[in-house]
């Protein structure tokens, strides 16, 4: 690789929110009132997510992961209990499960998007409601009840893709269970015309600094159910129910509010939103034209199903000739980060202590979490920014 100056490529951020004065504005605009928690600006930003994602109710909660829990906590899910779940994703995922004591029932991936393989997750629902030996079969070497109860099926829309709902929903309406999105990197996408967090009981989505859209942290819950909503309000206050006074506390709930303004940058960047996915998707295409004719490089597929791809992270996969942290470590020397996406979840160190999983259980989350890495990416990057990112990465594994 010839000798770069690193300075060429300092200015690259591995992420970069995309703000203008408006967002600043707003929130400065809170600073001026005396309400900085639970007032106008939650309630505005709630209905506007409400509109944008089509459901009936919108719960804004303090990230992704939080909304999450008061999902699993709002279907019941409880010590012992299986989910039906991947371990190609964030460990918020699978966390959430153990934060109630329940046990993630991993499924393998599709190879192509990284999302739960339908197939699979039709097999493990089967196999657990039979029980015996078919049922064993999907469940960790330790740390499960083999006649514990099977409640629920929690997707992930992978780095912005939605997983194969025409195939999924069906599953979780056979065998009784819960379908609950974890949609948090998918915001703005669409699945066969429909938008993503419309398939589950219940969806969530989140606003980290590197999301479509951030309100700094936070996130929020979509559901068509009223009890569901009523009840993730609750908990996300506290556990005061409708009609309890301040002190008063119907359910063991949590702080798990969106600040006033957090909420306001949010207001503004919904409005904001669809120019900010075109914003991306124009440096995904960027990316794409460039590394695709770089040789041991797998630039990311968009199925035909995906009528909408709202860009979480770009993702590229290299050859299995070529060592990826090689790649990361070669790079991170020319002043350009990367990340591997995804380290699998059952590989952790906490989830090998727990359940004794080993290398090899789920070869095509391996396999992917080994070739992958995230390039630089957000709805600010110039097209030069990408030149530069791409020469180098062609340099790299030259």
């Amino acid at each position: 690789m010839p000798n770069r100056d690193r300075s060429e490529f300092a200015s690259i951020s591995m992420s970069s929110p995309d703000l203008t004065d408006a967002e600043r504005n707003a929130v400065a605009s809170v600073l001026e009132t005396p309400r900085l928690s639970m007032g106008p600006q939650e309630k505005e930003f709630e209905s506007s997510v409400e509109n944008y994602s089509g459901r009936r109710h919108a719960i804004a909660v303090s990230s992704g992961t939080a909304g999450l829990h008061l999902c699993v906590r709002a279907a019941g899910i409880s010590e012992g209990d299986f989910v039906i779940t991947t371990p190609f994703s964030f460990v918020a995922s699978a966390n959430v499960l153990l934060y109630e004591r329940a046990i993630p029932i991993f499924v393998d991936v599709d190879q192509e998007t990284g999302n739960i393989d339908p197939g699979q997750a039709a097999a493990a629902a089967a196999d657990l409601k039979q029980g015996g030996e078919a049922g064993l079969s999907w469940m960790p070497r330790k740390g499960a009840n083999p006649n514990a109860k099977l409640k629920a099926l929690l997707t992930v829309d992978v780095f912005g893709q939605p997983a194969d709902y025409d195939q999924l929903r069906p599953i979780a309406d056979e065998y009784g269970l819960d379908l609950i999105e974890d949609s948090c990197e998918a915001f703005g996408s669409q699945y066969r015309g429909e938008n993503a967090g419309s398939f589950g009981k219940a969806a969530v989505f989140a606003f980290y600094p590197n999301k479509q859209m951030t309100t700094g942290e936070g996130g929020v819950v979509v559901t068509d159910d009223e009890d569901w909503a009523e009840l993730i309000r609750a908990l996300r206050n506290q556990g005061r129910a409708p009609g309890d006074t301040w002190l008063a506390h119907t359910h063991l709930g949590y702080n798990y509010r969106l600040d006033e303004l957090s909420a306001a940058l949010g207001v503004v960047q919904i409005i904001r939103l669809d120019e900010l996915i075109e914003k991306r998707a124009k440096v995904a295409k960027w990316y794409s034209q460039k590394l695709s004719k770089i040789q041991g490089i797998q630039v990311p597929k968009v199925k035909s199903d995906t009528t909408r791809m709202s860009w979480f992270v770009y993702v590229v996969r290299f050859d299995p000739s070529i060592a990826r942290d090689d790649v990361v470590r070669s790079l991170r020397e020319l002043g350009i980060p990367s990340r591997p996406y995804f380290a699998p979840i059952h590989l952790q160190k906490y989830m090998v202590d727990r359940f004794g999983y080993r290398a090899g259980d789920y070869p095509v989350t391996e396999d992917l979490g080994k070739r992958g890495l995230a390039l630089p990416f957000s709805s600010v990057m110039t097209e030069a920014e990408v030149d530069r990112v791409c020469e180098a990465l062609g340099e790299v594994v030259s």
